[in-house]
């Protein structure tokens, strides 16, 4: 029998020990495959996965958002899409609820991606961003499928409108795919707290569905705007709505509000600050095993785990440093414009609200007049 080596694999002799007691416990002769025998063959079995449900004759739509893969929003919206009988569905999409973190990729540092559970449709959890999961689906490494029709984002929970589209991680992910070249939807639901209820994530997805249908149509037949993405906004009472409304990207923003947390109020954080070498063994882990540490950030995310220890460049830990825990929370501004076009006017005043998005930096005439003459001023005067 083949003995896994320590060095190779980064196990502890104990730990192989053990490995090879339970081998030879259940008459296990053949050798021991590698970790790359072992990654193909899970790259075979996600294949077939994707293989099993993929019809080639209906179009594909796929589907993430921003909250997670088991929140409301999604699983109406696949609900909906599934009813239909007309796609094939894939989706991809968080594990943990992921707002607010923008056009954020994990950059050299392994994600988890694993096959899960949903009714009419072929699906994955990953522990990335939603603008990795796009990213990822896109890619070919996932699904059977080398293109979908469309991608939707949604639905959300909470208005991203004006400046927050900047912050909004659903507003990202649509954005990402239409980088690469796919057309995007991106549905969010604003929601007042105390009065919202899930069932009003299924009524958001039927007020919608006309404009996804057409958008589908419309895709299909090659007559869909592709510099554009649609962000679609439902106020807080669907079915209450006033119609569409095609309006702006306000200056609207939410206020950013980053409350002190007492260490004695965050028991699992002051736990492994109070342990020396905790947060230097998190990091040495994490570079000897970047899987296992994407595993260990999940679960300390779960945990609410927001500060573990200071580790020095130099890979010390810094004992007589002073650790402080902040949360971060967001509160509605007041906007004095009164355009009714504008995307959080519109939802104030009972529509839905439609927002063409594109990825054109373009810059507007009057901004650019003005920036162009300060510039030439400035070198002017520079000589």
């Amino acid at each position: 029998m083949a003995t896994p080596g320590a060095k190779n694999n980064f196990l502890p002799p104990g730990l192989v020990s053990n490995l090879q007691d339970v081998l030879k416990k259940k008459g296990n002769n053949a050798p021991a495959k590698d970790d790359d025998d072992d990654n193909k063959k899970d790259d075979e079995e996600s294949t077939t996965q994707s293989s099993e449900d993929y019809d080639p004759s209906k179009p594909v739509i796929f589907v993430t958002n921003s909250e997670g893969v088991d929140s409301p929003g999604l699983t109406a919206l696949v609900e909906a899409l599934a009813h239909e009988g007309l796609y094939n569905i894939s989706v991809c999409a968080p594990q943990l609820d992921k707002s607010f973190s923008g056009h954020s990729f994990t950059y050299q540092e392994s994600i988890e991606v694993s096959f899960t559970e949903i009714k009419g449709a072929t699906a994955y959890e990953v522990s990335g961003t939603p603008v990795d999961c796009v990213s990822l689906a896109l890619s070919g490494a996932l699904f059977a499928w080398s293109k979908p029709l469309l991608v939707i984002v949604g639905v959300n929970k909470g208005p991203s409108c004006g400046n927050d589209m900047f912050s909004s991680s659903a507003v990202a992910a649509a954005r990402q795919a239409l980088i690469s070249g796919v057309p995007s939807l991106s549905i969010s639901l604003k929601w007042k707290k105390g009065e919202s209820e899930e069932s009003h994530f299924k009524d958001a997805v039927s007020v919608c569905l006309p404009i996804i249908k057409a958008t589908i149509r419309d895709v299909d037949k090659g007559v869909f705007p592709k510099s554009s993405s649609l962000h679609i906004t439902v106020p807080a009472s669907p079915t209450e709505n006033k119609g569409f409304k095609l309006t702006k990207q306000s200056l609207w923003r939410s206020k950013p509000i980053w409350q002190a947390i007492a260490a004695n109020r965050n028991a699992s954080a002051a736990r492994f600050a109070n342990q020396p070498g905790m947060g230097l063994q998190f990091a040495q882990l994490g570079r000897d095993a970047s899987a296992a540490a994407a595993a260990r950030r999940l679960n300390s995310q779960k945990k609410s785990l927001e500060v573990v220890e200071s580790v020095g460049v130099s890979g010390k830990v810094d004992l007589n440093r002073k650790v402080k825990f902040f949360r971060l929370e967001f509160q509605d501004s007041s906007q004095e414009d009164t355009d009714e076009n504008l995307d959080f006017r519109a939802l104030e005043n009972g529509f839905v609200s439609v927002t063409p998005i594109s990825v054109s930096q373009l810059i507007e005439p009057d901004i650019e007049k003005a920036a162009s003459e300060w510039i030439s001023d400035a070198i002017q005067n520079d000589d």
